[in-house]
């Protein structure tokens, strides 16, 4: 892709007016952007020295700045590097109608850490996989991503490093490794041109910016950037699907595929499992001393933990929590409970808000309430388009994919009741004064949907019950029952887990 853009220099008088008319239909654009309630990232990632920095200032300059956010890119620190390595750019995605523009991106994140040795060479293609599903899943959502790399010579790099670092201003933004980088030139080439070839979707296309001459760069990446957000405002005004133009030959990602563990169905699940008080007492003794001590194990192996819990209302997802948190060390975990979403929230893809709860690598993060609700009560409640909730499904398995690549261990639980039980649970709710603050109308209301919910929930486990992140339906018409059960699972999860890692075995 590099090799065939050509450097070339434009007069600054021969395009100062239609540059000027950009410049101001810009302005039009990012309100118009706004309105209609696109998000927009652009990012400037090329070589060192070419002059991404200044580029973005010029594209700024004529800006509404109440509207847009612009970050620089740098190497990961201490705390981000104790999340997913995606972690940090989702953290910072722009809501409808904002513009996020980086100085650098994950492109520059893992190209630098493959070519300094601190990534192999597989974690490298995993992390160019990680890249295109991010993209696509923004891309899905409505969000519009330009993506420009400023491309220059081995000795315009050259002569400008040098420049930087002759200047007493400007000598501190140089330093050995840029010169460095600047004598394995063609090494960096092929590494840049064969990321931006596999990176290079019709859904996120690459835009190559001649950048030798700075006249010529900015004409382009004006050109670039009012133009896409052009098509993207006409598109959404249509009601039509968008996509960029693409200068050069798009791929097609493959598609990840996902092994499925086969789970019961609802109706088939034996509900008659109980325990006596006697063997309830002391299977909660054995389990959460037992959970206590994997969780420091955890901690020592920096594994993350990830539970979480889904069920029919009254369900018996709290007391279910309670008893697996009160075993934990509180420094070490955090529940998350989850209700509908806030207006920023909404603003933003849906997974946002989940990606932004994670807690760090050796510590639990438990989940009250989770990114299901996408697949069961959003399409159900009319709250999201049916066609764009089918998509989840895929979504859902890659964000969880990426959860268990970090070295996370995802623990699912369905904590099921019959509906006799439920219309239990709720008369309970009414006629117990210090509980009635826990039964609401919308309950009630969801009660007469159980058949439609039932549908979604057997269809929501059987596509997302994947051999790294598997469901396990928790028989909870018992309290007792269910709350050693869910005990038993994590214990036993996070023993096969640390075993393998570390060949160690509890008894």
């Amino acid at each position: 892709m590099l090799e065939l853009v050509e450097q070339k220099r434009i007069k600054k008088a021969d395009i100062a007016d239609e540059l000027s008319s950009m410049r101001t239909e810009l302005i039009d654009l990012a309100n118009a952007a706004k309105a209609a309630g696109i998000p927009v990232i652009i990012t400037m990632d090329g070589w060192s020295a070419a002059g991404k920095g200044s580029q973005i200032a010029r594209l700024i300059k004529y800006m509404d700045p109440r509207f847009y956010n612009v970050r620089p890119v740098r190497r990961p620190n201490e705390q981000e590097l104790r999340k997913p390595w995606m972690h940090r750019f989702w953290l910072n995605i722009p809501k409808k109608g904002d513009f996020l523009i980086l100085d650098g991106s994950w492109y520059s994140d893992i190209i630098k850490s493959y070519m300094n040795g601190e990534i192999t060479k597989d974690e490298y293609k995993q992390r160019i996989n990680d890249i295109n599903t991010f993209e696509r899943q923004l891309t899905d959502d409505g969000y519009l991503i330009i993506k420009l790399f400023l491309h220059i010579t081995q000795d315009e790099q050259k002569r400008r490093l040098k420049s930087l670092a002759s200047d007493e201003f400007t000598k501190w933004r140089v330093d050995e490794q840029d010169f460095i980088n600047n004598r394995r030139y063609d090494k960096l080439f092929k590494r840049y041109d064969k990321t931006l070839c596999r990176t290079n979707t019709a859904y996120a296309p690459w835009n190559v910016i001649p950048a030798n001459d700075r006249v010529t760069a900015q004409y382009t990446i004006m050109q670039v950037v009012t133009g896409a957000i052009r098509s993207a405002c006409a598109a959404k005004a249509e009601g039509a699907a968008f996509r960029m133009n693409a200068p050069f030959p798009t791929i097609v990602p493959k598609s990840g595929s996902f092994s499925l563990i086969e789970v019961k169905k609802l109706a088939d699940t034996d509900m008659d499992k109980s325990l006596t008080e006697e063997e309830y007492e002391k299977a909660l003794d054995k389990y959460q001393e037992r959970l206590f001590e994997l969780q420091n194990i955890c901690y020592q192996l920096k594994i993350p933990v990830i539970v979480a819990y889904e069920g029919w209302d009254a369900g018996g997802k709290g007391g279910n929590i309670k008893r697996l948190a009160s075993a934990l060390d509180p420094r070490g975990y955090e529940v998350k409970p989850i209700a509908a979403p806030e207006p920023s929230e909404l603003a933003r893809h849906y997974l946002w808000r989940f990606w932004t709860r994670l807690e760090n690598d050796g510590h639990f993060t438990i989940f009250d309430r989770t990114w299901y609700g996408r697949v069961m009560v959003e399409p159900i409640e009319g709250f999201t388009p049916v066609e764009r909730a089918d998509m989840a499904y895929r979504e859902i398995n890659e964000f969880e994919r990426q959860l268990t690549d970090w070295g996370a261990v995802v623990i699912k639980f369905w904590i099921n009741i019959d509906k006799d039980e439920q219309y239990r649970r709720f008369k309970e709710r009414e006629n117990t004064p210090s509980k009635q603050w826990k039964i609401t109308d919308e309950d009630w209301r969801n009660r007469e949907k159980w058949d439609e919910y039932e549908k979604a929930v057997d269809r929501m486990i059987s596509l997302t019950s994947t051999d790294f992140a598997p469901w396990t339906v928790v028989e909870g018409n018992d309290k007792k029952y269910a709350r050693i059960k869910a005990l038993k699972t994590v214990c036993d999860r996070l023993e096969d887990h640390i075993r393998h890692l570390s060949g160690r075995h509890y008894d």
